[in-house]
């Protein structure tokens, strides 16, 4: 119900975020980069079982009978009688309260844009699925998880540099767009019974040709972002390891593209742009990381 594959997602962003300020000569607290990566892993998976709580509450699940497991459609842990409602609402106030006192406590070491960070990022996850919010209902889930990925990656960077600054920014916008494609087209798949259940997604929203579109354009804006900012001198040149996803992405389009009317064929484009995402973070981390080894 946690979605422990898909926490690596988070992993790679503090990743990033610690890399960007290594690089910048800010040192490295490993203990501070741990704990914040630890922290950011347990708010993915809290989000990741609210969102089964309410998937399961509004129907959304039980209807869905095209989703690609892992990828789609949720744990169905719920569904398939292996849970109960209350028990997933109990995990959730249990992951809770191990984030609220273990942020509070980074927050300490950290500084106080650290508390910010984490309560906006709160803010997102319970307003991601959670009435009356309930921002993936509404076509603004991909805008919600973007914002939300912006922050880990910004948030793992203030937890060494102890200020904010415009590289980790200008990457974590890359990265961000890079995850909202990831729940768009993860949505194709579902549009179906979140139609049923009145989810307006975007996928629901634009269709498939528009799903396509908005996806294509997200990934390739974040490849073309890299380059551009990289010319405006914001990202040094190692950062263009992030391009290394391209391929990955420029094949799923295609896969989607000619597959859009038939989703239970997306498997691999599914599979295509989760390593692409990972691939795209893991680069550009991997890139400063080697300038920050190099100082």
């Amino acid at each position: 119900m946690t979605r422990p594959a898909f926490l690596l997602l988070t992993v790679v962003a503090c990743a990033l975020g610690t890399a960007t300020a290594s690089a910048c000569g800010c040192g490295l607290d490993l203990a501070a980069a741990l704990g914040a990566t630890v922290l950011a892993v347990i708010a993915h998976a809290a989000g990741n079982v609210l969102n089964d709580l309410h998937d399961a509450r509004n129907g959304a699940d039980a209807t869905n009978r095209e989703g690609i497991y892992p990828f789609t459609g949720g744990s169905r842990l719920i569904q398939n009688g292996e849970t109960s409602e209350r028990e997933t609402a109990d995990l959730v106030k249990a992951l809770l309260m191990l984030l609220v006192p273990g942020g509070l406590l980074l927050g300490l070491r950290g500084g106080g844009g650290v508390i910010v960070l984490g309560l906006a990022g709160l803010l997102l996850v319970w307003a991601y699925s959670a009435p009356p919010l309930k921002l993936m209902s509404r076509g603004l889930g991909e805008l919600t998880v973007a914002l939300a990925w912006f922050l880990v990656v910004v948030g793992a960077d203030y937890v060494q540099r102890h200020q904010f600054f415009v590289i980790p920014a200008s990457v974590a916008l890359g990265f961000a767009a890079m995850v909202a494609a990831l729940l768009l087209i993860n949505g194709v798949p579902d549009a179906g019974a979140d139609r049923l259940v009145g989810k307006r997604t975007l996928a629901v929203k634009l269709g498939p040709t528009g799903a396509w579109a908005l996806y294509t354009g997200l990934t390739l804006g974040a490849h073309a972002w890299l380059l551009l900012s990289w010319w405006l001198l914001i990202p040094p040149t190692p950062a263009l390891w992030g391009l290394v996803s391209l391929p990955l992405s420029l094949f799923a389009s295609a896969w989607l593209f000619l597959n859009r009317q038939r989703p239970a064929r997306l498997r691999p484009a599914l599979a295509a742009t989760v390593a692409a995402t990972l691939l795209h973070g893991t680069g550009m981390a991997a890139g400063f990381a080697w300038m920050g080894w190099n100082h």
